[in-house]
């Protein structure tokens, strides 16, 4: 009887172990593919709304951090052909994402929401800014954006359409440095995303002009082809072009992209 009951207990025993080893060691969160960290280089203008999403993606994902690099689509595009560690690229127009594809590092990018510009002025309005052609009044202050990223080619091609040339007191290499000048009192006026308009509520007004629908911007997203995160690079993206992504992009002031 003492020898079965021995027997039974390693029997037990072995099969605790099978469960608890099972055959290749502890087990990881199906989310993710077991990644710990995924890098995400994102246009400023997305600053606020992938902040959000990264938090939802993180909750979703235990045990993953969501790495973020905000700063103008043009520098970051270049950073990722120079062998930047990344794993998804959110870009703020088809020509800066064209880097990343054009140096087969990309494929097949997906377009998930639009932007339109605003001028925006400093609370009050004191330059008494109402419409574009103001901006070409040599005593109003303006900010823009460099013409090589996006926000400062997209202004280029609003100030064509309305036939208007002008001369900026500053050209800055993101949007949210071009807004900054606004809300530091350096600038009367500049030509910037609505949505970075409705994020500094408050602290700036912004101001719609027709010639905006001229220079709509399209948003493309894309996993990138040697993404160390790997699946979880998509699943990323995946977030982004969900309904809770639209939702929370819509919110910001983004126009939700054609299906």
């Amino acid at each position: 009887m003492v020898f079965r009951r021995h027997l039974g207990w390693v029997a037990a025993v072995a099969v605790a172990c099978l469960a608890a080893c099972g055959s290749g060691g502890p087990a990881t969160s199906a989310g993710g593919g077991g990644a710990k960290e995924v890098t995400v280089f994102a246009a400023a203008s997305l600053t606020g709304t992938f902040t959000e999403l990264g938090k939802a993606f993180e909750a979703a994902h235990p045990g993953t951090t969501v790495r973020f690099n905000f700063g103008s689509s043009a520098t970051l595009a270049q950073q990722i052909v120079q062998g930047a560690p990344a794993d998804v690229f959110a870009a703020a127009s088809p020509a800066t994402m064209k880097t990343v594809t054009d140096a087969s590092l990309a494929s097949a990018p997906v377009t998930f929401a639009r932007n339109t510009l605003q001028i925006a002025v400093p609370a009050g309005n004191p330059a008494r800014v109402d419409e574009l052609k103001d901006l070409a009044d040599p005593r109003v202050k303006v900010a823009l954006c460099a013409e090589q990223v996006p926000c400062g080619a997209a202004a280029a091609k609003a100030l064509a359409a309305a036939g208007l040339k002008i001369t900026p007191v500053t050209l800055e290499q993101d949007v949210k440095a071009t807004l900054t000048k606004v809300q530091l009192g350096e600038a009367d006026a500049a030509l910037v995303y609505k949505t970075d308009v409705i994020a500094a509520a408050g602290k700036v007004e912004g101001i719609d002009f027709p010639e905006a629908g001229q220079a709509v911007n399209d948003y493309p997203i894309a996993a990138l082809a040697k993404a160390p995160a790997g699946g979880a690079a998509k699943e990323f993206v995946d977030l982004v072009l969900s309904q809770q992504g639209r939702g929370v992009l819509t919110k910001a002031g983004f126009e939700a992209a054609p299906r």
